[in-house]
């Protein structure tokens, strides 16, 4: 037991106060508000241009749509109820249906078909690789070389170039579409775009079938010098040709001269009593001889030879523009869907697809029942992330669709600028910018919750 200090004596000083501990709560609390502090400065310049940018235009867009078109007066939901009174919005927001179902849908299965064929080859990263070039180019670009594809001239436009080669090779064109009959002609018109003889022929003499309105440029590549057909006892002979002559008083009409070209390739029929009753087709210099059963017929040249050349489809016509640009879209877009399904292809245990082969599955079936489900996960942030992408779509509409089908053609981005710059109706612009943001919202929400979903496993 210690002795008790003795009477009197001065007392032993105090132990010198430690320093404060880290763990204190008050050492705490300053730490932490040292890093609070911190945290705001460097968020600081994000938070006032995220501010500036989204949350104040978002605001002003919300508080404008319910004002007139001079901002004064208070509309109500006037311009919300011009959403789906105004025949253009309904247009717009149609359309706008049409590029969500589809547009994301056809990018993502090609995407998905390129990275899954091109897994294997040895080139496929080579191939990756330009599917995915267009991506580098912006929609501006992007719209300017698909308003060239899709010209309706097909010495310009790619579209209808390829598209008229390949009707050609089924259906000959004519070469003759402006031919027609000139002044005096023995021929009149038959209907439909077909001329006919005035008078049946006999057999043993001789037929003039004279045309003009064939550019010499445009005549066919076997067309020769127009010469007068010899007579034949028992059939019936003639000649057609292009009955013009440059210069002033040159030629004789209705005579072949030496300077005119015959109509090479031009189909003749020999129509008695309605029926045809022989056909023939004129060779390089025009000329051309029916048997004697043509006799007392008349002589008819078919529509087919005058009928215009067939130049394609109208591409950025009203019915087709939507779906023209849409194939734009999914140019871009492809490379995009197909990076990103290659690299969650990658990922893909290779134990399970050989074991499916192994238990006796083809290729498709592998592809169906393991590959696919196995990539869900991706191809859903790929579809998801395109939605949202084409609700709001502008560039390529704009640019690629003409003045005369942009009606039809038209998106609720698009409308949105034209009400608010073309037409001077901020209030209605302003509804239709809340709408789309209404619109893109359930979708970012339902990504937002898959990546958390996919964070926790």
């Amino acid at each position: 037991m210690a002795a008790a200090p003795a009477a009197g004596a001065s007392p032993a000083p105090a132990a010198p106060k430690s320093p404060q501990s880290p763990t204190s709560p008050k050492r705490r609390r300053s730490v932490t508000g040292t890093r609070k502090t911190v945290v705001v400065l460097f968020l600081l310049p994000a938070l006032v241009l995220l501010g500036a940018l989204v949350v104040y235009p978002i605001g002003y867009s919300l508080i404008r749509s319910f004002y007139d078109q001079s901002g004064d007066g208070f509309a109500g939901f006037d311009n919300y109820q011009a959403l789906f009174t105004d025949d253009g919005i309904r247009t717009a927001l149609k359309n706008n249906i049409i590029w969500v179902v589809f547009a994301p849908t056809v990018a993502t299965a090609l995407g998905l078909i390129f990275a899954v064929l091109t897994e294997r080859v040895r080139w496929g990263t080579a191939f990756k690789l330009v599917v995915f070039m267009p991506m580098a180019i912006s929609m501006l670009a992007a719209g300017i070389i698909f308003r060239l594809v899709y010209d309706q001239d097909p010495d310009k436009g790619v579209a209808n170039a390829v598209w008229v080669g390949v009707h050609d090779t089924f259906a000959e064109s004519s070469a003759f579409p402006k031919a027609h009959p000139g002044r005096e002609s023995p021929l009149e018109p038959a209907g439909g775009g077909a001329f006919i003889t005035r008078a049946p022929v006999t057999a043993g003499e001789t037929v003039v079938l004279p045309l003009v309105g064939v550019a010499p440029d445009v005549m066919p590549d076997g067309a020769k010098k127009a010469v007068s057909a010899d007579p034949e006892d028992g059939r019936i002979t003639g000649t057609t040709w292009q009955d013009f002559t440059r210069g002033k008083g040159v030629g004789k009409l209705n005579g072949v001269d030496a300077a005119e070209l015959g109509y090479a390739g031009m189909r003749i029929e020999a129509v008695k009593d309605g029926k045809v009753v022989a056909k023939t087709t004129a060779a390089g210099d025009g000329t051309f001889t029916l048997p004697a059963v043509a006799e007392g017929a008349q002589l008819r040249l078919p529509a087919d030879n005058f009928k215009e050349p067939y130049n394609g489809l109208n591409w950025l016509g009203p019915s087709l523009v939507t779906p023209a640009v849409i194939g734009s879209y999914v140019w871009m877009w492809a490379g995009f869907a197909m990076v990103l399904i290659a690299a969650g292809l990658a990922g893909v245990p290779r134990e399970l697809l050989e074991a499916a082969r192994v238990d006796g599955a083809n290729e498709w079936q592998v592809f169906r029942r393991v590959t696919v489900p196995l990539l869900a996960p991706v191809l859903a942030v790929v579809v998801v992330t395109l939605m949202i992408n084409v609700l709001k779509v502008f560039d390529l509409v704009f640019i690629i669709a003409p003045g005369s089908s942009q009606d039809d053609a038209n998106v609720l981005a698009l409308e949105l600028y034209r009400k608010g710059f073309a037409t001077d109706q901020p209030g209605i612009a302003s509804a239709i910018a809340v709408f789309l943001l209404l619109l893109v919202i359930p979708v970012m929400w339902f990504n937002v919750r898959r990546l958390r979903r996919e964070v926790r496993r």
